[in-house]
């Protein structure tokens, strides 16, 4: 893995709060990231257009509390396609901190929520996206 970073951001469902995705994406683009701005896509478009556009990174915007079901849909859809460690997948919005951990046990890398600075999530992308790429 080398070059740029290329991100899909996207929103399962049609809850109506896009900023913080908008925000967290044109931080990401400023940081030099390519950005494939998905807004509302079900889960199976969320991987259908990962896996076309080639991406490094699908990021997750959720407020409706339905992550635990979107992220076990799209990390098994995921795993069906044999691509599930192609991926480095994020989560945004408005989560319990309980469910951080459950998250992360299905191969989220990373769970952010409201406040959290965009640098924090830039560089725990370019981490990321550093150590797989050292495998």
């Amino acid at each position: 893995m080398e070059g740029v970073i290329r991100v899909l951001m996207s929103k399962p469902g049609a809850d109506g709060h896009w900023r913080g995705s908008v925000t967290v994406s044109s931080a990401m683009r400023d940081a030099g990231m390519e950005v494939i701005f998905g807004g509302f896509q079900s889960i199976e478009e969320i991987v259908e257009t990962a896996i076309q556009e080639d991406v490094n990174v699908i990021g997750v915007s959720i407020h409706s509390m339905a992550h635990m079901a979107y992220a076990k849909e799209l990390m098994d859809l995921l795993d069906e396609k044999g691509v599930k460690d192609e991926f480095i997948v994020v989560f945004g919005g408005v989560i319990p901190e309980e469910d951080v951990p459950k998250l992360k046990s299905l191969g989220v890398m990373g769970v952010y929520g409201p406040g959290t600075h965009t640098a924090v999530i830039v560089n725990d992308i370019k981490e990321a996206f550093a150590a797989k790429a050292a495998t």
